[in-house]
């Protein structure tokens, strides 16, 4: 689709993989791609299943703060990012994101956006925005929840800790734990295994078991929004991306 985005059908299962190496940093441009995707693989009947991969260490490092495009100020830009995002969450397909490295801050709730996670040791989940001063975002109100429940939920929203592959599936936020190397190998044979169902009975029952969550996200990140409006003008949000940027443990201030 563009040098950023690339996809690949072979035996009904479409992979969909982000080439921003090494940290796939993603913006609204990025993430749109990645919609109008899936919309696309939606139309297409040779396509039962997606991969969404991506080249380099990471999985997704989250949203580009250093400004090619990151997180954008103010109002508009961010609920265009937003809206964007809810488009991975109406569509029909079931999708199985290949966690190979980190997926942190936007990346995670772009994992989370998936229906299944394959992923390895090596991988690092992390909701780390109260390390960077703000609210979380992508929906990931109600995705993390959803998934480890709400008390372990707020533990990894509060301290914003790293929690490894191993760990991640042990608490259901990622659901199959493989070698490193085998991450994107077994996460096509699981779209593969997928695939070999009835396709109209898979986007049936995925239409039962996720209904409502596009529009419980949708009302989810309304209020991230509102929180993360006004926390990026915040000393604590500058201190935090500075810190994050220089690798260093932030000091903040609470003003």
């Amino acid at each position: 689709m563009s040098k950023d985005l690339s996809v690949e059908i072979a035996n009904h299962v479409a992979t969909v993989e982000m080439h921003r190496p090494p940290n796939n940093f993603f913006d609204t441009t990025l993430i749109a791609e990645i919609g109008e995707a899936y919309e696309a693989l939606d139309r297409d009947p040779a396509c039962r299943a997606i991969v969404l991969a991506a080249e380099g260490k990471a999985f997704c490092a989250g949203a580009d703060l250093a400004g090619r495009g990151g997180v954008p100020a103010g109002d508009g830009p961010q609920r265009h990012l937003y809206k964007e995002a809810i488009r991975l969450f109406r569509t029909r397909k079931p999708v199985v994101a290949a966690v190979h490295g980190a997926a942190v801050g936007g990346g995670l709730g772009l994992a989370l956006s998936a229906d299944f996670r394959v992923t390895c040791a090596e991988a690092r989940f992390s909701a780390n925005f109260s390390r960077l001063g703000f609210h979380q975002g992508f929906g990931l109100s109600v995705t993390l929840p959803r998934l480890v429940g709400p008390q372990k939920a707020a533990l990894l929203l509060y301290t914003g800790r790293r929690v490894p592959g191993d760990e991640a599936v042990t608490i259901g936020l990622a659901d199959k734990l493989v070698a490193e190397s085998d991450v994107r190998k077994q996460a096509l044979a699981l779209a593969g295994e997928i695939a070999i169902s009835a396709p109209l009975a898979i986007q049936s029952i995925r239409e039962t078991l996720r209904r409502g969550l596009a529009d419980q996200v949708e009302a989810a990140t309304e209020r991230e929004l509102v929180e993360q409006d006004w926390q990026r003008k915040t000393e604590d949000f500058r201190e935090g991306v500075n810190a994050m940027s220089a690798r260093r443990t932030p000091n903040f201030s609470g003003r």
